[in-house]
């Protein structure tokens, strides 16, 4: 899934739209707390792949001008 956040960052990145990089962030961050969270089962991969979602949305956030 990483390349599907990757070619949907890249368009908000082009269309400068840091509210909805700043929403996915978040939602990215907020089911990131989730799975560490969980018990009963084993969530690495999960973990492994929200946080590499994560790394590419803070880049995207990165190349855009500051407000």
């Amino acid at each position: 899934m990483s390349r599907s956040v990757e070619l949907i960052v890249e368009g908000y990145v082009r269309l400068n739209d840091r509210d909805a990089l700043e929403g996915i962030l978040t939602h990215r961050q907020d089911l990131l707390r989730q799975l560490v969270a969980v018990t009963g089962v084993d969530p690495k991969q999960a973990i492994a792949q929200v946080s590499e979602e994560i790394t590419i949305i803070e880049a995207g956030l990165a190349t855009l001008v500051p407000e």
